[in-house]
């Protein structure tokens, strides 16, 4: 494959609009008139912090419109912890607050949000999450907009839905476009039985998939985090662009 020089990009803080909610989002776009495919990233539990804001702006490089909507805006606006166990308890409270169905709403928000720039392509959108957010972009893979999405040890898929209800696995057959999900067979907070259920799930159902498995921890990708693995984040990160440079 040729090697391609990184796209200059700007990045900041906007607001996207929900109803009566205003949605704090960090956006990233290459500069230039575009126009290029949408992507919206999920939070882990630790708010849309500097890790979450670094892989915007990687993808953003890579020639995207990325945008991070905080999740956590009905409950805690401005949201951003680090790594330690109270930020990690902070973080689980107010995950335990979200509901799947506000969730996509949100996320459909900030799709409608790229849809008003003249420089993101109309029809296509990505969504890429970690940790709880891994979980809530397998909830986003419905949603009629998305046509791939990168779900990175999500917790809980096969368990539980965000607010209650029927697993979020359950959803699956509702996946529109191709969804790649990574685990770490190390990971404590997802038993690999969970993963192999996952993927039984998405073939079963004929998704268009993809799922990879490291001999590594929970939260290998993120280079601020004890757990982080350069060599299984290397090879995600080639898998993130071939998935969204295939289907987007």
């Amino acid at each position: 494959m040729l090697w391609k020089k990184p796209m200059e990009i700007q990045a900041g803080w906007v607001k996207v609009p929900n109803g009566d909610l205003q949605i704090d989002s960090y956006l990233a776009e290459p500069q230039g008139a575009g126009p290029f495919p949408g992507i919206v990233v999920i939070q882990e539990i630790f708010g849309v912090n500097s890790h979450i804001r670094d892989i915007t702006e990687r993808l953003a490089r890579e020639g995207y419109v990325a945008i991070a909507p905080a999740i956590f805006q009905r409950t805690a606006p401005g949201f951003e912890v680090g790594y330690t166990e109270e930020d990690t308890a902070l973080g689980r409270q107010h995950k335990d607050m979200t509901r799947a169905e506000e969730l996509l709403l949100d996320i459909q928000a900030a799709i409608n949000f790229l849809k008003t720039k003249p420089n993101v392509k109309p029809d296509k959108f990505g969504a890429i999450g970690f940790c709880f957010g891994g979980h809530v972009v397998y909830l986003a893979a419905t949603l009629p907009d998305i046509t791939a999405t990168a779900s990175f040890y999500g917790g809980g898929i096969a368990t539980m839905t965000p607010g209650g209800g029927p697993p979020t696995i359950t959803r699956t057959p509702e996946i529109k476009g191709t969804l790649y999900a990574f685990f770490g067979t190390q990971d404590p907070l997802i038993p690999n039985e969970q993963a192999d259920q996952i993927e039984a799930e998405l073939a079963k159902h004929n998704i268009s998939h993809k799922v990879f498995r490291y001999p590594v921890s929970h939260g290998f990708f993120c280079d601020q985090r004890v757990d982080y693995n350069p060599d299984a984040a290397k090879d995600a990160w080639e898998q993130v662009k071939e998935l969204f440079g295939q289907n987007l």
